[in-house]
């Protein structure tokens, strides 16, 4: 199968959300899927995870819908390749030591070569 770009621009819940929802269901099906977040984005990315804070996590989760929390575990145990970009750090003024474990840094040219000719979702 040909792999899925996840590129998540937004550091919003819903869209970083959603991005999860995408990417761990294509990596349920068997395609191999990178999550490339860079400025806002790499929010979600982060160890200290503040998209949990946010009502919407607790709303959907009121509501039987999987949240953030659940969603980056199950994309873990999926394999998802989880990447926060370089220049988008920098532009964010966030430390790599502040990423999650498994998070790795890496610029827009590793991202393109991983989807190669796949498919690639930006939110």
């Amino acid at each position: 199968m040909l792999p899925l770009g996840v590129l998540l621009r937004s550091g919003g819940h819903e869209a970083a959300h959603y991005a999860l929802v995408v990417a761990t269901g294509a990596a349920a099906v068997g395609r191999p899927v990178v999550l490339f977040a860079t400025n806002a984005g790499c929010r979600l990315l982060l160890r200290d995870a503040p998209l949990l804070a946010d009502a919407r996590e607790a709303l959907l989760e009121s509501r039987g819908v999987a949240g953030i929390a659940t969603l980056w575990e199950a994309a873990g145990e999926l394999g998802i390749r989880r990447i926060a970009c370089e220049a988008g750090l920098r532009a964010e003024a966030i430390a790599p030591a502040e990423l999650a474990g498994g998070v790795e840094v890496a610029g827009i040219v590793t991202f393109l070569a991983e989807v190669g000719p796949g498919q690639m979702l930006a939110l």
